[in-house]
């Protein structure tokens, strides 16, 4: 069995430490450690935070290969210092049957650079009318516990509240994906003073806000969990507070792009600015900050949606929606949260792996930095600062927002159960 002894980092952001690795299992943390024959990395005060957890993940495999496969995208993953990613069900076919769910599964294992957990349909081919196979998926192999029609809302509410029923019984979890399909027919972007001038169809903030008040409502009538997928504007921050004001179990996310971005990008016509749900304005990413802050939205999560050049390299009204974010969402987060002083690291932790593993039921993710846990690892250089170079990803694609913009930290070692998959910045 293999040791690695990591000195000299700041596990959580406090005080320089040394970590022992022995195996897949983390057996000393402290001062002055030793271990005979031990591969030693120096890690000079970087930070040193458990794997990163990401809840919302498109890996693309099956059916569409040209944007990102199952290696491919964990490779990206490990590059961004994560060691679980859950995988959407929006693939070709749709992971709605035990049958693709294991497929993916098995995928990821034999990748080796991370773990990977399905996420199975709600519905049969992400049509809303019927209920997919959620009792085959959770006891397939894959033990499925996250249900999504992700890129499409479960918009019928009798659907919904069948399941966030039936997933209650084995304490499975439906992300939804917050957008009344009726109100954002023809949307090509935040609705609002932007998409006035421009002249393009606007998106609403009450396309999402309507379906999240009704989705906490059901949640709570069912005694179930429910989890708002990316959730964008300063209305869904206030409903989802209310929620738990009221002890309903909602879980919601943000992504780092939300965090960032304003809808004002979009005057550069610019399609790799397009995205759903849309940018919004300035007082929405201030308010969505100040949630991932005070707990409201719980976790970060990337939306990674990796799409091929022609997809993006078009007019806007043509260009498809989604963003690559694995390799850049640590560094957003630093900027938008940790460099304004909103989190420190310890709550970037809680945020990026141990609440989405917990959300999730990632069993073996998101644990202590401590002794005796699993060795999924990642370290952090926080004082570096560099422009993002998509040519360098590790992802298939190539549709990243931040190119040749400066950010702060590089991920620069990662390790899952004690084997690194990313050495010095370079996978290995």
């Amino acid at each position: 069995m293999s040791k690695t002894l990591i000195r000299g980092a700041k596990v959580l952001g406090g005080e320089p430490q040394d970590v022992l690795i022995d195996g897949e299992t983390i057996t000393q943390v402290g001062a002055g450690l030793s271990a005979e024959g031990a591969e030693v990395v120096e890690a000079d005060g970087k930070v040193l935070l458990p794997g990163l957890v990401d809840l919302h993940t498109h890996l693309r495999e099956p059916g569409r290969e040209d944007s990102e496969t199952v290696l491919t995208g964990t490779r990206a993953a490990a590059s961004g210092g994560y060691t679980n990613v859950f995988a959407m069900a929006n693939t070709f076919p749709v992971a709605d049957t035990a049958g693709v769910v294991e497929q993916v599964w098995r995928l990821g294992q034999e990748s080796g650079y991370c773990d990977v957990q399905p996420i199975g349909a709600v519905t049969v081919g992400l049509e809303g009318q019927k209920l997919a196979e959620l009792g085959a998926m959770h006891e397939s192999a894959a033990a499925v516990t996250v249900f999504s029609d992700d890129g499409k809302c479960v918009h019928d509410a009798v659907i919904m509240r069948r399941a966030l029923e039936y997933v209650k019984a084995f304490d499975g979890v439906v992300a939804q994906h917050a957008q009344e399909p009726r109100l954002t027919e023809g949307a090509q972007m935040n609705e609002g003073v932007v998409s006035a001038e421009l002249g393009l169809g606007g998106w609403p903030a009450v396309a999402e806000e309507s379906i999240i008040a009704r989705d906490v409502l059901l949640a709570d009538h069912v005694g179930s969990r429910v989890h708002i997928c990316h959730l964008s504007t300063a209305g869904s921050v206030e409903i989802v507070r209310w929620a738990k004001s009221r002890g309903i179990r909602v879980t919601a996310e943000v992504t780092p792009h939300h965090l960032l971005l304003t809808d004002e990008l979009v005057r550069s016509y610019n399609p790799v600015y397009k995205v759903n749900p849309p940018l919004r304005t300035e007082r929405d990413v201030l308010a969505l900050r100040e949630a991932l802050a005070d707990g409201t939205i719980d976790i970060v999560a990337t939306d990674h949606a990796p799409h091929p050049h022609e997809d993006k390299d078009c007019e806007w009204a043509a260009a498809a929606m989604g963003m690559v974010g694995l390799e850049t969402a640590l560094s957003v987060v630093q900027e938008t949260m940790v460099d304004t002083g909103l989190l420190d690291w310890a709550g970037v932790a809680e945020r990026m792996s141990s609440t989405p593993a917990r959300i999730g039921r990632a069993e073996g993710h998101g644990r202590p930095v401590s002794a005796g846990e699993p060795a999924n690892l990642t370290l952090v250089d926080t004082a570096y600062r560099g422009p993002v170079d998509p040519a360098g990803f590790a992802s298939r694609s190539r549709n990243t927002p931040y190119e040749g913009r400066e950010l702060p930290g590089r991920v620069t070692h990662t390790w899952l159960r004690g084997k690194a998959t990313l050495v010095d910045g370079k996978l290995t």
